[in-house]
């Protein structure tokens, strides 16, 4: 008990009791003045109600499925990619493997304004390089062609993270496994199907449940670059425009904000169960 006590209290204060709180919240009609002094009256489940019933929600659920899966799938390609391609030592393959990493060190907000100077439509160097080939400019941060502004920057953002976690799980294969497949005649496609992609899956599941955790709650690169405007809007950005976004009384909505938050928790929530049965069901 007394080395569990620190940890438990450090989850109780800063992990419990803030859910405990925003679920409460979610569940009582709060403006500035309650938030403040308290007596908020309690509504339930009317916010939620509210909430799933707009055609608004159903419109912003779409776009952070697009958001998530497609951020997930093409970091996760690139860094398993990457992690094969660095597996093999060459002379300054360590060099070039930390230079893959400066995405991920760089703070968020250096990493967003790049990005926003690099899609301006005007003098933005990725529409002078399509101006090579001909192809006219494009709006990357209008409203329209936001959510694929986002997830470019977010992908280039996640790929570190991805080789960092795949590139380890892959030095525990054994290389006794790739000599045994070569000398049976596999070639390097063969032995990256039979033996590399199957014995890496147990990192691949926990590299693909954190991408997507994180993922679902990514604010800062996508508030930094289109504030969450347009196409650009997802669950997490919209959670946060009510709550913070916003400079008047009138239009702060900390309920309706704490209950999105608390759909993504639970979205969240039901993905890390089904890791859990994945997991459970290999090991059976």
């Amino acid at each position: 008990m007394a080395f569990a006590a620190p940890l438990v209290i450090y989850l109780v204060l800063f992990y419990v009791y803030p859910l405990v709180q925003n679920f409460s919240m979610s569940l009582h009609e709060y403006d500035r003045n309650t938030f403040v002094y308290g007596g908020a009256p309690f509504v339930g489940f009317d916010i939620y109600a509210d909430i799933l019933g707009q055609d608004r929600f159903r419109r912003i659920v779409i776009q952070t499925a697009v958001f998530t899966f497609a951020s997930l799938i093409v970091q996760y390609a690139a860094g398993l990619g990457l992690a094969v391609f660095f597996r093999r030592a060459f002379p300054l393959s360590s060099v070039l493997r930390a230079m893959f990493l400066v995405p991920w060190l760089l703070p968020v907000i250096v990493s967003g304004t790049t990005w926003q100077w690099m899609m301006n439509a005007d003098n933005g160097i990725l529409n002078r390089f399509l101006g090579l080939f001909g192809v006219d400019p494009v709006w990357w941060l209008n409203a329209e062609n936001a959510l694929a502004a986002v997830i470019i920057a977010n992908i280039w953002l996640g790929i570190p993270f991805n080789l960092v976690i795949l590139y380890s799980g892959l030095q525990n294969i054994p290389g006794d496994l790739y000599e045994a497949a070569a000398l049976d005649g596999a070639n390097t496609w063969q032995q990256f199907w039979r033996i590399t992609f199957p014995l890496l899956r147990p990192v691949s599941m926990i590299t693909l449940l954190l991408g997507l955790v994180y993922t679902l709650k990514v604010v800062d690169i996508i508030w930094i670059m289109t504030m969450g405007t347009g196409t650009s809007q997802t669950l997490a950005t919209w959670s946060y425009a009510m709550a913070f976004g916003k400079g008047t009384s009138a239009s702060i909505q900390y309920s309706e904000a704490s209950a999105v938050g608390s759909i993504l928790l639970v979205v969240a929530l039901a993905f890390g169960l089904l890791y859990l049965a994945l997991q459970r069901k290999q090991e059976d």
